[in-house]
């Protein structure tokens, strides 16, 4: 993709944010698109939330199981950025029209304790730079269409991650433990919709120990410059299908001894 087109794409996303009209496939506009271009069309997108006064907070890792890739066919993660805006806390109530298709992911989020930069890092440098683990939702949004309805042809990777990795808001749990203490690929959730239980997964379901995930990350920002910064919050992938959150509905997330998620959507 050209600069032009890059931007171009960029502000038709941000213009679907804001106006709740989703725009067609960018991987059918452009059929060269390459995820190098779909990066740039989110770091475009970026800057202009940077430029409006927003705030990054922090990061998410998508597409970590391997249901979620084998979908798409690839066979890696791909990631977005946390502005202050999407931050919602325990139980709010999201309010209507805010979001587009709302869907909803259980996540540990990991709370950054020390800036973490490099292109060798592994789940070991990711835990002593963690401050602590968190108990979250992520909820998705796609700004795309999720089918073209003329060629029937389903968004790809590409579009994903244009599309900030479809990510849309998150909520975080009150509590905050030890990532030390923790074996986080036995922490799981079970996620209720309007009281009835549509999914339950474990930690281990991203790439076998979320802070593989992060670790992912971290390696994969180095190749621009960039890392993690001490304070960021990082969404380390979903252990679940994303629920349907149509208006009115309430989710909840049941994670045990680290206790319950949940957001209502207006």
């Amino acid at each position: 993709m050209t600069p032009a087109e890059i931007e171009a794409a960029a502000a038709a996303l941000d213009d679907a944010e804001r106006s709740g009209r989703q725009i067609g496939l960018l991987s059918l506009a452009h059929p060269g698109m390459s995820m190098d271009d779909a990066y740039a069309v989110q770091a475009e997108w970026v800057r202009g939330k940077l430029a409006a006064g927003r705030r990054v907070i922090g990061h998410k890792i998508g597409l970590t199981s391997k249901a979620m890739q084998q979908a798409l066919n690839i066979n890696i993660p791909d990631s977005g950025v946390l502005f202050d805006d999407m931050l919602f806390g325990n139980g709010a109530t999201v309010p209507a029209g805010r979001f587009i298709q709302p869907r909803v992911e259980a996540e540990i989020a990991f709370v950054m304790k020390t800036d973490l930069v490099g292109d060798d890092i592994g789940v070991t440098e990711v835990l002593a730079a963690t401050d602590a683990i968190v108990p979250s939702l992520e909820i998705l949004d796609t700004r795309i269409l999720r089918v073209d309805p003329e060629t029937r042809r389903a968004r790809n990777i590409c579009d994903t991650i244009a599309d900030n990795a479809a990510n849309a808001g998150l909520v975080l749990g009150e509590g905050r433990f030890s990532q030390d203490a923790v074996d986080m690929r036995w922490v799981g959730a079970i996620v209720s919709r309007d009281g009835e239980v549509e999914e339950t997964g474990l930690g281990a379901g991203v790439l076998n120990d979320p802070a593989a995930g992060v670790a992912w990350l971290v390696n994969r920002l180095a190749l621009y410059g960039k890392g993690l910064k001490a304070g960021e919050i990082v969404l380390s992938g979903s252990f679940i299908r994303p629920i349907e959150a149509p208006p009115g509905s309430e989710i909840v997330a049941d994670f045990g001894a680290y206790g319950i998620v949940s957001c209502r959507f207006g």
